[in-house]
């Protein structure tokens, strides 16, 4: 949201009460909840009938989307304030920047659908994987381990992790793809259309054909990876990913492949870094076996939320006094 429109959906003194779990509570529930997979897309004809009252509770939903959207949008065309340097505007500072010189092209509605987009596809997937390492690195301590051992060597404590410390950070990348292999956040990738006839792998595919990429199923090939089911960051350290990248697809591939990747996997890459660098984790009891199993809703989410213990780590003490 600070992002998009320079300010928090909740204040940062109404984060931790009922107000403001209520407040990110309704948000999540207007912008999220149509995520789930219902029969009704499998079987349309129910539509019709009035399934459930999809329909009905979808264009309401809908609704209370689009109000949302445009009281975010008019608070921020009635601001007087706007950043000069392009570089400290927010995202709709910008669309709105554009609106003023291309109004035919860059409507409300364009905006609408930009800032939707970073809402849903911007920000569920990166929290949806941040909880799955850490899920992941509580299940495999050594792991964990690894990823703290790495931070403290090339980075230390002088500073919170930045976007120019990734690089030193080999480690923390290969954890992260492991965790995109194993529990990829979309685990049915956005359908593609074929333009034209074509042959692919001995198959005739007529034109007009929907095709759905499984990526799950595709990450845990066992003709394609070796033991599939078992956490090892270490296997993304020898992977050849230019060579090899086919088979490694959470955000798609080609001219096609999700634009917001790069964004992505730098945002889940920092948070992960900052928790580890930051603070000690342990299970919230000690011979819990972390829970990994998941729903079938669209994004692939654990039907357990996280839960576990941390503390601030005696090494960052100082750099987090100072944040």
């Amino acid at each position: 949201m600070r992002a998009v429109a320079g300010k928090r959906c909740v204040g940062e003194e109404d984060v931790a009460s009922e107000v403001g779990k209520e407040a990110v509570k309704r948000i999540r529930g207007t912008f999220f909840s149509s995520l789930s997979l219902g029969i009704c897309d499998f079987f349309p004809v129910l539509r019709w009938i009035g399934y459930k009252g999809v329909e009905k509770n979808l264009k309401l939903l809908h609704k209370k989307r689009d109000e949302f959207l445009q009281s975010v949008i008019d608070e921020s065309r009635g601001r007087k304030e706007v950043s000069r340097d392009k570089k400290e505007r927010v995202l709709i500072e910008t669309l709105l920047s554009l609106q003023a010189s291309e109004p035919e092209f860059y409507t409300d509605d364009v905006i609408k659908s930009i800032v939707l987009i970073m809402f849903i596809a911007g920000t569920e997937t990166s929290a949806v994987t941040i909880e799955w390492a850490m899920s992941l690195l509580l299940k495999h301590p050594e792991e964990l381990h690894k990823l703290q051992q790495e931070i403290d060597n090339n980075i230390g404590h002088d500073h919170l992790i930045n976007d120019a410390d990734l690089a030193k950070l080999p480690y923390l990348r290969c954890i992260v793809n492991e965790t995109l292999r194993l529990y990829p956040p979309v685990p049915l990738l956005l359908p593609h259309y074929s333009s034209e006839k074509c042959t692919v792998g001995g198959y005739d595919i007529p034109k007009g054909t929907i095709l759905i990429v499984n990526a799950w199923a595709t990450h845990r090939d066992p003709n394609i990876w070796e033991e599939p089911d078992k956490f090892n960051p270490g296997r993304f350290q020898a992977l050849e990913m230019e060579r090899e990248a086919w088979k490694f697809v959470p955000f798609g591939m080609g001219r096609r492949a999700c634009p917001g990747a790069a964004m992505g996997l730098r945002t889940i890459s920092l948070a992960l870094g900052a928790f580890v660098q930051c603070f000690e984790w342990e299970k919230l009891l000690e011979h819990e076996d972390m829970d990994t199993n998941y729903n079938s809703r669209i994004m692939l989410q654990k039907c357990k939320p996280l839960e576990a213990v941390c503390f601030p780590r005696d090494q960052a003490a100082d750099l987090l006094s100072r944040i």
